[in-house]
């Protein structure tokens, strides 16, 4: 794959990120609604706004793309590239005036995510990660530096899942099974926790019932911070996959941990 053409589709990735943030932030922490969606998932006027915006940018400068948004479906001509858009990922986050909330920007070539970038526009940080390269982070006030942790047993690891009322019947004991071997868990956090995982600061995440919406720009971030990103068989994700995803700062840990998901 032509590394020009992820780069230039990094530089629309940023601006569709930077028209967001500037577009949701208004929002936040004021009353705004939110309308329930068929899932019981809440969506307001902001995860909307952002969203079209983004989509105006891709079917300008990139108009042979197709696009997968969380909140208007599917457009554009069926092909090799899609853009898949989540703009308020964490929604229940965003409503409470939590600041861990993000946007979620990812390409998929072929079915396989191979550029990621997650913003969270309250403390301006940004992951951004394309396929084969390092990832990288920036933020004008928080500190960090790029780098999954290494080097841990399973029992000195720090778990963390978005909340326990995202897993089902068939996966809380599989979840509960690896709490027990992992030193404590972390709730909360969205994709945000998958940002600190990049930094080091977080050493597993599992999660299910998630769309490609919710893992798609995790995948390049993750792996090109050193860490890996897979279903809880330990396989690669892609839009047939079954929901479930687990990130692991330290790809050594990948095969225990499956075994206990198991």
């Amino acid at each position: 794959m032509d590394d020009s053409l992820l780069l230039e589709a990094l530089d629309v990735a940023q601006a569709c990120a930077d028209i967001a943030r500037e577009t949701v932030l208004p929002y936040f922490r004021t009353s705004i609604r939110a309308d329930a969606k068929s899932d019981d998932s809440p969506v307001t006027i902001a995860d909307k706004a952002a969203e079209k915006v983004m989509r105006a940018i891709l079917e300008k400068r990139l108009p042979h793309h197709a696009i997968l948004g969380e909140e208007a479906g599917m457009s554009g001509t069926q092909g090799d590239w899609l853009w898949v858009l989540d703009p308020i990922d964490g929604t229940r986050a965003f409503l409470t005036g939590r600041p861990t909330f993000g946007t979620l920007i990812s390409l998929f070539h072929k079915g396989k995510p191979v550029l990621g970038l997650i913003d969270q526009p309250v403390t301006r940080e940004r992951w951004t990660g394309i396929k084969g390269h390092p990832s990288t982070y920036t933020s004008e006030l928080m500190p960090g530096v790029i780098g999954t942790r290494s080097g841990l047993t399973l029992s000195e690891a720090e778990l963390s899942c978005t909340s326990p009322e995202i897993m089902t019947p068939a996966h809380t004991p599989r979840f509960a099974a690896l709490q027990k071997q992992t030193r404590r868990t972390s709730w909360g956090g969205d994709c945000y926790a998958y940002g600190l995982l990049a930094l080091g600061q977080i050493d597993i995440i599992a999660e299910c019932t998630m769309n490609p919406w919710d893992w798609g720009a995790l995948v390049p971030v993750i792996e090109g911070a050193g860490g890996s990103i897979t279903d809880w068989h330990g396989a690669p994700l892609s839009l047939d996959s079954d929901g479930t995803v687990l990130a692991c700062g330290d790809g050594n840990l990948l095969a225990e941990v499956v075994r206990h998901l198991s």
